[in-house]
């Protein structure tokens, strides 16, 4: 965990364009914010500024993207997608040392196509000292090995029959006990638990679900039928844990 010294949040190291997970300090909260319609993602970092200022926050309180793209990238579009990204957040102010702080997630839905890569939400941090859980939030991953972006990293490239889903989602399975871990949480402290794919939730994979998130299935798992942001990748998972959403 690293502790962002210009907001109030601590983070897990990841690579240049995300951070593995935020999670807030105590006596703040993390707030998730859905937006009414996708905009188009340099409009929507202008949206997050305008919206930050108006509940008197700075540009800093930005926390986590959720970002919806028309379809998969290549491997090297990803890449050169992340580059112009991340100019947006260091033009913010908001890397440190070259370490990015802000997790993400990003998908291409099946239905509704956005026509351009865009803003789907996004989380800050605000003060709420009367808050006594844990706020955070898991970035999105696949079944693509850490910190290597190349096809060569993912498992069970090119497989897509039912126990290659399977092997796929118990690899993303890991990585998120490894995130919680890595900010002191378990599955019970999540409040939603959300699946990418547009595999069936066959039932040998709904049963492994359940049973490696624990208590984290009372509040169900929300299936959105998209593919992760790279082609080739079949399988992503993000989690959250969060007291308050606004859905704009």
């Amino acid at each position: 965990m690293i502790r962002n010294t210009s907001a109030r949040y601590r983070f897990l190291k990841g690579i240049a364009p995300y951070s593995c997970g935020v999670i807030a300090e105590p006596g703040w909260e993390i707030v998730r914010v859905t937006l009414a319609k996708w905009l188009p993602w340099n409009d929507g970092f202008e949206f997050v500024d305008r919206y930050l200022k108006q509940v008197e926050l700075t540009r800093l309180a930005l926390c986590a993207m959720e970002l919806r793209s028309p379809t998969p990238f290549t491997m090297q579009g990803f890449i050169d997608f992340n580059r112009d990204y991340c100019e947006v957040l260091e033009t913010w102010g908001i890397l440190l040392e070259s370490l990015n702080p802000i997790a993400r997630t990003n998908v291409a839905p099946i239905c509704p196509l956005p026509a351009t890569p865009s803003l789907h939400a996004f989380s800050f941090v605000r003060p709420n000292p009367l808050l006594k859980r844990k706020t955070f939030v898991v970035a999105g991953a696949g079944e693509l090995r850490e910190g290597v972006l190349r096809s060569e990293g993912i498992i069970r490239r090119g497989e897509v029959m039912a126990e290659a889903i399977r092997d796929k989602a118990s690899f993303v399975l890991d990585v998120m006990d490894q995130r919680l871990a890595g900010m002191d949480l378990n599955w019970s402290d999540a409040t939603a638990v959300t699946i990418y794919t547009i595999h069936p939730l066959e039932a040998g994979l709904r049963a492994m679900l359940l049973d490696r998130i624990g208590l984290a299935a009372r509040h169900g798992i929300c299936w959105h039928v998209s593919q992760p942001p790279v082609q080739e990748i079949e399988f992503e998972m993000d989690v959250r844990g969060i007291a308050t959403e606004i859905a704009l």
